[in-house]
């Protein structure tokens, strides 16, 4: 028997005229998008191709772009265009695409300004159980991505989401991106996504950072993409509300997590081999 069906309490987002919803076992919902803005032209190029394969195939899309990334390995590596800068282009990316928008939150100064242009606050998996960083984020009202640390257990999620409930916002979505399992190692334990759900919140899978090496490459995280078929398909069979991934045109050239990046030209067929799952296990739940 399956422990994939419908939730008491359903999370979900209006965007001009479409609405979005979690846990209620209709449909899947894919985040996807490249890792950090590069550059506005790759972002679009990215969204526009996505776009185009979700609609035709019937599955809801929200976009996901970084402005910023906080935790890189090294002080070298690439972060982003800047915070002012970058959430301008995610405006603009985000109009000419017409569709919903994720990105992530590292510090309350940013959380008023994103929640101005992003339809869905993400909070980084190091940053799960920062509570001041929780709660204005849940104040916004916003939908909140909250990724499980690599540090945690399923269960501690329920403390976590406890903080921005408490703070008036139970529009949460709670996330696993693998757990640390020894140097430059994450596992996945797929039981985790049936406790994380038990907590009566939508569960998403994160199929591209579960395969990451952190460190491994010395200055920067290397990764398995290879694997993340694997786990998108582990996850669907086991009964997720959402799968967040990232993908890139060329993913060998990414500045940031090229290693774990889907490529570009394989998402259609990605997405049909789960969609097939989904029609076969959940379809009517």
């Amino acid at each position: 028997m399956t422990e994939f069906t419908p939730l008491k309490n359903t999370v979900s987002l209006k965007h001009n005229g479409q609405t979005i919803t979690w846990g209620d076992c209709k449909s899947f919902v894919l985040f996807a998008g490249p890792d950090i803005i590069e550059d506005e032209g790759l972002v679009l190029e990215t969204g526009s191709e996505i776009k185009k394969i979700t609609s035709e195939l019937g599955i809801p899309w929200i976009l996901k772009c970084s402005f910023d990334k906080a935790n890189r390995q090294s002080a070298n590596n690439f972060r982003g265009p800047g915070v002012d800068s970058a959430l301008n282009s995610l405006g603009k990316i985000k109009s000419k695409l017409d569709c919903p928008l994720l990105t992530d939150v590292h510090e309350t100064y940013q959380v008023k300004p994103t929640a101005e242009i992003a339809d869905v606050l993400q909070i980084p998996a190091f940053l799960s159980r920062q509570t001041d960083l929780l709660v204005e984020a849940a104040k916004t009202d916003k939908v909140i991505h909250i990724k499980k640390g690599q540090f945690l257990a399923p269960w501690d999620m329920k403390s976590i989401a406890q903080k921005a409930a408490q703070a008036g916002n139970s529009k949460l979505l709670l996330c696993d991106r693998g757990t640390t399992f020894g140097y430059n190692r994450l596992i996945n334990d797929m039981t985790g996504l049936v406790e994380m759900r038990r907590l009566g919140f939508p569960v998403i899978m994160d199929v591209t950072h579960s395969t990451q090496l952190p460190g491994a490459s010395g200055d920067s995280s290397g990764g398995r993409r290879d694997m993340v078929p694997v786990l998108a398909r582990a996850a669907m069979a086991v009964g997720v509300d959402g799968i967040f991934l990232e993908t890139h045109p060329r993913p060998d050239e990414a500045l940031c997590d090229g290693p774990t990046s889907l490529p570009l030209k394989d998402l259609k067929p990605f997405l049909l081999r789960l969609k097939a799952i989904w029609n076969t296990h959940f379809s009517g739940v």
